[in-house]
């Protein structure tokens, strides 16, 4: 007789991300015992009864080797040590060990009977830092946000809390002509609903969840527009392709004496930096001796788009950008390697805000 045993690991590991305020994000995913759950595979075809010692042995010793499932007191506990080690404090709320401390104390005084509840102390843990970029995965969630043919319709939400404390949501930011701006969506609207169901209290990632979905398919999203404006609802159709985030003319002033090239920038995403290039070059075949590099409204996206990006206007040995923290180990800069792409004088339409995922 023979046997094998499988392990199956699922769902995904739960995932506690540190994003600062700065464009690249440290990420550290440690809590992977919240995720395993094991499936047992026998199989026994008939054989000697001399095999059955030499197959029964490494079973044994697979299932020994098997590493421990973390309890839900321990899962929050590792979630706390997570921020305790590294935490940045880079906005007012004067965040502390010491009282970082007693929190620990206060949430692990009493036993947590579930999973479920072992995730929402830890949201509500990672809350109280009043930090928009440290949030908590499930393995659930962590598992929608790895689903590669799921998208969504072109916005960033941003959580805003009400007079009575509770979560609502508004449109942070927009990919002008996506799915969502082209069928209404517009910049300060706040979302009441997916599909119907209301989404007061839910967080920014829950709600995007419900966004995406697959490519063609549709999602009616309840908007109010503006503080007092009136509410719709929309229905958006999802898109997968990605549109070239780059436009582009030649403005001629000075009664066609001074050509000047302006760009629209739209977002940094993976074919930002090409169309760019393409766009730069011929302006300036076609007589663009200024330039305008306009990033107003732009939705932000990957930060190493906008690394490369601007490494096109920089001089060489420039620091394109630089992380700090508290582990001098994790501090480190990315310096320009090549000189700028042109030497025209270039005039920056600024942004308000923008947000780059890693």
């Amino acid at each position: 007789m023979s046997g094998y045993v499988c392990l199956k690991l699922s769902p995904p590991p739960t995932c506690l991300s540190k994003h600062p305020r700065l464009p690249i994000p440290l990420v550290r995913n440690t809590l992977l015992g919240a995720a395993l759950s094991f499936g047992l595979v026998f199989s026994f075809p008939s054989v000697s009864a001399s095999q059955i010692c030499r197959d029964v042995e490494p079973i044994q010793e697979t299932l020994q080797t098997a590493p421990e499932v973390v309890t839900n007191e321990g899962l929050v506990e590792e979630a706390w040590q997570i921020v305790n080690d590294t935490f940045l404090d880079t906005g007012r709320h004067r965040w502390s060990q010491d009282t970082w401390q007693l929190k620990r104390e206060a949430i692990l005084s009493n036993s947590i009977q579930t999973r479920s509840k072992a995730h929402h102390i830890i949201k509500r843990m990672l809350s109280s830092l009043a930090d928009p970029y440290t949030r908590f995965l499930s393995p659930d969630e962590f598992s929608k946000m790895a689903r590669y043919d799921m998208t969504g319709v072109g916005i960033n939400l941003k959580e805003v809390p009400d007079e009575n404390g509770d979560l609502r949501l508004e449109v942070l930011g927009i990919i002008l002509d996506g799915p969502a701006h082209s069928a209404g969506v517009r910049q300060g609207d706040e979302i009441l609903a997916v599909n119907n169901m209301e989404v007061k209290g839910k967080s920014a990632f829950e709600v995007s969840s419900l966004l995406r979905g697959p490519n063609g398919t549709s999602v009616t999203i309840q908007v109010k527009h503006g503080n007092c404006g009136p509410v719709e609802s929309i229905e958006v159709q999802r898109q997968l392709v990605a549109r070239t985030p780059v436009f582009y003319r030649l403005e001629q002033l000075d009664n066609g004496v001074t050509s000047v090239g302006y760009i629209r920038l739209k977002e940094f995403n993976a074919l930002a930096r090409k169309d760019l290039v393409i766009a730069m070059k011929r302006l300036q075949d076609m007589g663009a001796s200024y330039f305008i590099l306009d990033l107003r409204d732009n939705l932000g996206g990957l930060v190493q788009a906008g690394i490369e990006i601007a490494k096109l206007f920089l001089n060489e040995g420039d620091t394109v950008i630089y992380t700090v923290g508290r582990d001098p180990q994790l501090q480190k800069a990315i310096v320009t390697d090549t000189s700028p792409l042109i030497q025209a004088p270039i005039v920056v339409k600024k942004f308000l805000h923008l947000i780059f995922y890693h």
